[in-house]
């Protein structure tokens, strides 16, 4: 890519101070700020003022961690709002059986349903008990736990939407928020189409998937085999959340089983205490009846509000207290992040382990197993990780082995929870928590153990250049990677499985060409031929976001008024000139862009 031209370094300096523009043009957008030393230093100051600075930053510790507290539980929250808003339809849709036999729309499905409940572990439970009662084979549930675990993954990506306000902190940010989709994504589409042509090419119509994680639950004795389900992070936090809101699991099962008599049960749970009493039916039969004694202790259990209704109220709630927790988290860690201790925390984290370099990923993948495993939870852990990679804490490249590390560890705590089962739920539930892991310990091996394909990386690094210069481009990606396009392969399905392998196959085919073709562009331009050397051919809509984003600004300006708006506007296209270069310069090399920076 050629450097900016004088014309264009001219209007870069146009409202910008004499060496800003030197600056901008050569820094590196990904690379970690400087932390800027706060206050006096330490020796020069006085007693009074040593231990005044003590008090205040654990003041602002504990406040940090009273709000990662409160994140947590704003999560737990978002959770059961989800599932009350959409448990219903979520169980209905795993319900319809024959279509989720083709496995495009199984893991579309699991990834709608996951979205709609907000947590893999319960779709994954709902699977699994479909799995136990004999509706749903495994064969049939692999796509669905690689729809789970995609979906799982928007939590941490809709966190870092709260520091959308500063540019280069949003970049890195949503960057690492995707870097865990991108690892997703490229692995299902290495792992769905194996595991579809195994089916079809051994005898046993076994997938890579099912046939390896029978072949070790072959070598197991599962008579012996027991564990415990764990609660290390749910100790914590139950407390809490049981005083808001209760709700039943069971209710989502037995919707999906098409138990009837749960077909106008409610998610909320209202009592906890029940008395028993035998009717007498005569000719010496009788009914056991269980009556509600004594309501939960929580506030919406009090009330009798539908749930859809208790839904929107707590995902308000939820919403609340998840923004107003991560902007204060973040304030904090901006002024406890400075000065020379924080220079040192930062560079243990991104430091690589002396003469074992290769190693270090691999440590890092055992630390994000081990949090994982003690939060209960991987979208806590990432989306704890997520501001810290915006506020410049925790490289991008430091963050994909977190990430791997949490994949491995939310899968490792279903195996431990799935070995307290017993009867027919053992196998079943084992062998689908073993699905999960043999599915991301395979992508481990590929996307990360062979340093040439550590492609999530570079594309996480590609999201986060556009959305700091589309802003918008955010929420149309998770609208339309975790809503749209599952809807619209739901609704292809309804059509018939021509139709959607036709619509599927010429989409994976367009994306093919384009990607090889983008490829020769920037490595061989030679090779190709002359009109294919660029995107200009194309109409703009079709090679570039610039025209939709001068729709959504045209949308968005007629919101504002007055002055106030103008001089916003100008402000925008001021930071978006200064800007444009440094991340063109920062990954952002795609030749069919170039018109769009030299027009900023």
């Amino acid at each position: 890519m050629s450097p900016p031209s004088p014309a264009d370094r001219r209007e870069l300096t146009v409202h910008m101070p004499p060496g800003e523009e030197k600056k901008q043009l050569e820094d590196d957008p990904w690379a970690l700020p400087e932390l800027a030393p706060a206050g006096k230093p330490w020796a020069a100051m006085s007693p009074g003022e040593k231990r005044q600075r003590v008090v205040v930053n654990v003041a602002k510790l504990v406040c940090l961690l009273s709000l990662l507290y409160l994140f947590i539980c704003s999560l737990d929250f978002l959770s059961q709002a989800f599932r009350l808003v959409g448990g219903r339809t979520a169980s209905q849709v795993f319900a319809k059986d024959e279509m989720l036999a083709n496995p495009v729309v199984g893991l579309m499905m699991g990834c709608l349903v996951t979205v709609l409940v907000q947590s893999s572990s319960t779709s994954t439970s709902i699977i699994v008990s479909m799995v136990a009662s004999g509706l749903l084979k495994v064969r049939t549930c692999v796509p669905m736990i690689m729809g789970a675990n995609i979906g799982t993954s928007i939590t941490n990506t809709l966190v870092s939407l709260t520091q959308v306000s500063d540019r280069n902190e949003f970049r890195r940010a949503f960057g690492g928020a995707t870097v865990h989709d991108m690892f997703n994504w490229l692995n299902v589409l290495l792992l769905l189409p194996l595991e579809v042509l195994t089916q079809a090419l051994t005898p046993s119509g076994q997938g890579y998937l099912e046939y390896t994680t029978d072949t070790i639950l072959n070598s197991i004795n599962l008579e012996t085999s027991k564990g415990t389900k764990m609660k290390l992070l749910k100790v914590i936090t139950t407390p809490f959340t049981s005083l808001i809101i209760k709700t039943d699991k069971k209710v989502l099962s037995e919707w999906a089983l098409n138990n009837t008599e749960y077909y106008n049960a409610s998610l909320v749970k209202h009592f906890c205490k029940f008395g028993t009493e035998i009717r007498d039916l005569g000719d010496n039969v009788t009914e056991t009846l269980h009556l509600p004694l004594e309501r939960c202790p929580s506030l919406f259990s009090q009330t009798d509000i539908p749930d859809l209704y208790v839904g929107l109220i707590l995902l308000v709630i939820a919403l609340v207290m998840l923004c107003g927790c991560l902007v204060l988290m973040v304030k904090i860690l901006h002024t406890l992040l400075q000065g020379s201790i924080a220079s040192v925390i930062r560079t243990t984290l991104n430091a690589d382990l002396p003469h074992f370099s290769w190693l270090t990923g691999y440590l890092a993948m055992l630390v994000g197993c081990g949090m994982t495993i003690l939060v209960q939870s991987s979208s806590v852990f990432t989306s704890a990780l997520t501001p810290l990679v915006g506020c410049g804490v925790i490289s991008l490249d430091r963050m994909y082995p977190l990430t791997l590390g949490s994949n491995i560890g939310t899968t490792t705590t279903a195996l431990l929870a799935a070995l307290a089962a017993s009867g027919r739920t053992l196998r079943p539930s084992i062998q689908i928590a073993l699905v999960h892991l043999v599915f991301n310990m395979t992508g481990i091996f590929v996307f990360y153990s062979l340093p040439a394909l550590r492609w999530p990386v570079p594309l996480a690094r590609g999201l986060g250049n556009i959305t700091a210069r589309y802003r918008w481009f955010a929420v149309g990606y998770l609208i339309g990677m975790f809503m749209v396009l599952p809807a619209m392969v739901f609704g292809l399905s309804m059509a018939g499985p021509r139709s959607l392998y036709a619509v599927c196959g010429v989409a994976m085919a367009t994306a093919l060409f384009v990607a090889t073709v983008t490829m020769l562009q920037r490595r061989a331009p030679g090779f190709l031929p002359t009109p294919l050397r660029t995107w200009a051919f194309l109409p703009a809509p079709l090679r570039s976001l610039e025209p939709y984003d001068r729709f959504v600004g045209a949308v968005t300006s007629r919101c504002c008024c007055g002055s106030a708006a103008t001089a916003t506007d100008d402000d925008s296209v001021t930071r978006e000139k200064r800007e444009a270069m440094a991340a063109f310069r920062g990954g952002v090399d795609n030749p069919a862009l170039e018109a769009d920076v030299a027009r900023v």
